[in-house]
């Protein structure tokens, strides 16, 4: 099988220019845990997934580091987590340059892909347009349809 196979082709996604609180409000209205985003002509520019969520300034859940650790790690990065930290728009929030598959990959090479950087989603490109998305729960449905087993019967408990 391939990713073309099991993605999921009509993914809701979200402009650059959009705030966070318009992300995280369209993820909870879909029930996701993921959204690309993508500029005017479909250009995959990053996503957002509910981790970029967790370090948040209005939660007071940013990073505190001692004083020496800070020194170390050096400004460049301490300034990125800033942004992501207290941005309000999705391009600061967002993991840039995703790692991304084509239609025509394997399932098994996009499952390695998502062990290896321990992801839950793969966006699917076309000449870097969005085309679709492969997720965990994609996997699962297809997984449910290969393996439909015969004369299973389902109980319900009783209350």
């Amino acid at each position: 099988m391939l990713a073309g196979d099991v993605m999921t082709r009509e993914v809701i996604s979200v402009a650059p220019d959009a705030s966070a609180m318009q992300a995280g409000t369209l993820m909870l209205k879909h029930q996701i845990s993921g959204l690309p985003v993508v500029d005017s002509s479909g250009i995959l520019l990053g996503i957002i997934s509910e981790g970029d969520f967790l370090r948040r300034a209005e939660l007071g859940t940013q990073r505190r580091r001692a004083r020496w650790l800070e020194f170390l790690i050096g400004p460049g990065r301490l300034a990125r987590e800033c942004v992501h930290a207290c941005g309000r728009k999705a391009t600061e929030i967002m993991t840039p340059n995703p790692y991304t598959v084509s239609e025509a990959t394997p399932l098994r090479e996009v499952v390695q892909l998502m062990e290896r950087h321990q992801i839950k989603r793969v966006p699917v490109v076309c000449a870097r347009r969005l085309v679709g998305i492969v997720s965990r729960a994609d996997l699962l449905r297809s997984l449910g349809l290969r393996c439909r087993p015969t004369g299973v019967r389902i109980r319900r408990a009783r209350a």
